[in-house]
């Protein structure tokens, strides 16, 4: 099986702009004979990098509530237009495809990542259980409802977004599925995924696909209010990507790339994860249930369920 990171720069904050950039890939990547393609965490409409350049704690701030409003307005919904398009896409080139996206849920924005099947559309969103440190001043914490291992050609995959891919329950929660190919999506830090991509496959005895953003100052919107202020010395490259692939034995594939805009392919044999299990398979034979029991709740939670009552009353 052909996978592969698309390691681009987003349209940050211009959801149609960007909404094209990921069907270009999704082309460029069909073109390599790729068979599931994965963007960048909130690759679509973009990461809030400004919260820690322009003290975004601060409370009742009019300037970071004018940033908010731009920031949710940018936000994609999951029925809305922008996803229609790629899912379009995916089908038509024939490529699963693995996107992170801002989620607009009301005044509320998600961490999402979108699993898209080319022959069936979104198969699952999962909106990351819980944002880190400042994010949670613009993201809201999401819940288990897109926990959930899927069938892409011959391999079963799954996917977390960033420090979630450092959750023992979310990744065991995929490795019972029979993960075979797990997809940790990044904003984009070689730092973040050197370390944590190889440990996750050793752990899972699973291919990790790592995917990472590139972000410069010249990708963020010019109609961003808190540009000139977020931007403000601000080094050439601000996410490097890391984009890379681990084999279940824990060793490189494809080492971390960084500042470098490509496709980053790898061709994996799905077989080595059947060998590497032989002797540990974390939720198979070295599991004890008679010890540990976890339970995953899946149920999309709503801020309130409407019963409509009888009829005519």
């Amino acid at each position: 099986m052909r996978v592969a990171a698309a390691q681009t720069h987003p349209a940050w904050g211009d959801k149609d702009a960007g909404t094209k950039r990921v069907v270009e890939w999704i082309g460029r990547a069909a073109a390599e004979d790729v068979e599931l393609v994965a963007f960048g965490e909130t690759f679509l409409s973009g990461y809030p990098f400004w919260v820690s350049r322009t003290d975004g704690a601060r409370f009742d701030a009019a300037d970071q509530k004018e940033a908010y409003a731009f920031y949710l307005e940018a936000a994609i919904e999951l029925e809305g237009p922008e996803l229609a398009q790629i899912v379009e896409a995916a089908r038509d080139l024939g490529v699963f495809t693995y996107l992170g996206v801002t989620e607009r849920g009301g005044g509320t924005v998600y961490c999402t990542l979108v699993a898209i099947d080319p022959s069936r559309g979104i198969v699952s969103a999962h909106r990351k259980l819980m944002p880190t440190y400042e994010e949670r001043l613009v993201w809201g914490a999401g819940d288990g409802h897109g926990l959930r291992v899927h069938d892409a050609g011959p391999a079963r995959v799954g996917g977390l977004n960033c420090w979630e891919n450092w959750l023992p329950q979310a990744r065991h929660a995929l490795y019972a599925q029979g993960e075979d190919l797990h997809v940790a999506v990044w904003p984009g830090s070689t730092g973040l995924t050197r370390d944590a991509t190889r440990f996750v496959a050793l752990e899972g005895r699973s291919f990790v696909l790592s995917a990472g953003a590139l972000l410069s100052p010249d990708d963020v919107s010019e109609s961003f209010p808190l540009r000139e202020a977020a931007l403000e010395g601000a080094p050439e490259i601000m996410y490097d990507g890391g984009s890379c692939v681990a084999g279940p034995d824990g060793e490189w594939i494809a080492e971390p790339v960084s500042g470098e805009e490509r496709l980053v392919i790898a061709d994996v044999d799905l077989a080595r994860v059947r060998e590497e299990r032989q002797n540990f398979d974390p939720t198979g034979h070295y599991a004890r249930p008679d010890v540990f029991e976890v339970r995953v709740h899946r149920r999309r939670l709503d801020a309130s369920t409407f019963d409509e009552g009888l009829e005519g009353r």
